[in-house]
């Protein structure tokens, strides 16, 4: 019997995995557990199928969300939190967030408490999936979202609360802004470390994989000293760190007609409205797309509504000492038990975390096998409905035709 161990991460970044990994998981809310149960089967049976037994994932449940407060009387414990660091992968389903009350969001506590600092969530269409667009084949981007400061960091205060007279006492009286005293308040910081550590992160994506430009999202026209900084700090992190193997947009024109010189990345930037209009009508344009947090929220769901909605968007929040990979939509809570809905997003992110460790066979295996179930016409109801003589299955049957298909 092989033992379990912990993966290690060294000094380089590069991980050491052992063939029984350890990897805690968090069910999540609502339709969490049946979402997460169909994720485990089939990536179990990836890694059993590509590895022929060699391999196998130890999992180790975190009590974490709703299940967590009601055996804990804690939604997020340091316990849980120090596991995901000492075992540095984990994987989550969707957690309960309040709005506009109750406890913070628990997806962007472990964000920030374990700075998990990029966002990051691929976008590709699958044949024959459901899409409001002529030509969803044309979308294949990957967006990376900065994941702990903006108007995430939390630094706000609620309208005509002694916090936020105090703060528009000073804003008024020594800044000279003009805001009316019934406002709430919020603060959106985005740091130049932090931008450049996202954008660096893009940029080695960018050429790791070989894809052609990096876009820096920003509405710099407006908020010129946040995210205007991002847009010049982000071009700043190309020259500094990526001299060599990239070039400017600016320079593309003014020095090369147009085109690009082989092997190097094209760095530009977009105003945010106009990108979200141009990833419409210009999709192929776009690869590697690196943005604020607010921005990178709103364009990962456009984007995903493009190619089957948030269902088959697959997310990971990785930093320099821990990765989660998550699901990316929310915990549909009228859905939850009924066996229904699409796990497609947790399965990619599975993918994704194959991939991450360095097990790339497993992760292909289990996406060739999801574009085989879903090219077959055998899916959940949110596809059933759209594809004509498809055939419906529950959340559990789409996992195991998912399982049959891998061989």
């Amino acid at each position: 019997m092989k033992t379990a161990g912990k993966i290690r991460k060294n000094t380089d970044g590069t991980l050491m995995v052992p063939n029984s990994p350890i990897i805690p998981f968090i069910e999540g809310d609502g339709i969490g557990p049946d979402i997460w149960r169909a994720t485990q089967k089939v990536l179990d049976h990836a890694v059993m199928l590509t590895f022929g037994g060699d391999r196998k994932i130890e999992w180790l449940e975190l009590m974490v969300g709703e299940k967590g407060f009601h055996e804990t009387g804690e939604w997020l414990s340091e316990e849980a939190l120090d596991a995901i660091k000492t075992h540095v992968v984990a994987i989550k389903g969707p957690l309960t967030t309040p709005v506009g009350k109750g406890i913070r969001s628990l997806n962007v506590s472990i964000r920030q408490v374990l700075d998990l600092y990029a966002c990051i969530r691929p976008v590709k269409y699958i044949e024959t999936v459901p899409s409001p667009m002529k030509h969803p084949e044309s979308i294949d981007m990957v967006i990376f979202r900065e994941n702990t400061e903006d108007v995430y960091a939390g630094i706000e205060w609620p309208a005509k609360s002694e916090e936020a007279r105090r703060v528009i006492e000073f804003l008024v009286e020594s800044m000279g802004a003009s805001i009316s005293p019934d406002a709430g308040i919020g603060i959106k910081p985005i740091s130049e470390k932090n931008t450049k550590r996202l954008v660096a992160a893009a940029i080695t994506h960018a050429i790791e994989h070989d894809l052609p430009s990096v876009t820096l999202m920003h509405k710099g026209n407006i908020m010129k000293f946040t995210e205007g900084a991002f847009a010049r700090w982000g071009y700043e992190t190309a020259h500094e760190q990526f001299g060599d193997q990239t070039i400017t947009e600016a320079e593309v024109w003014e020095s090369h007609g147009g085109k690009p010189p082989a092997g190097k990345v094209v760095i530009k930037d977009r105003i945010a409205d106009m990108l979200f209009q141009q990833v419409l009508l210009r999709p192929a344009e776009f690869h590697v797309i690196a943005t604020p947090n607010l921005n990178g929220d709103y364009l990962s769901d456009a984007l995903a509504a493009q190619v089957g909605g948030l269902g088959m968007a697959p997310g990971a929040n990785i930093g320099d000492r821990c990765a989660v990979f998550e699901a990316t939509h929310g915990t549909a809570p009228k859905y939850a038990g009924l066996d229904k809905v699409n796990p497609s997003s947790l399965i990619l992110s599975g993918a994704m975390m194959l991939d991450y460790l360095g097990w790339k066979a497993a992760a292909a295996a289990v996406r060739a096998a999801i574009e085989k179930t879903i090219r077959s016409g055998t899916v959940t109801y949110d596809l059933a409905r759209q594809i004509a003589g498809a055939t419906e299955l529950k959340c559990s049957e789409f996992a195991q035709k998912i399982v049959d298909n891998m061989g």
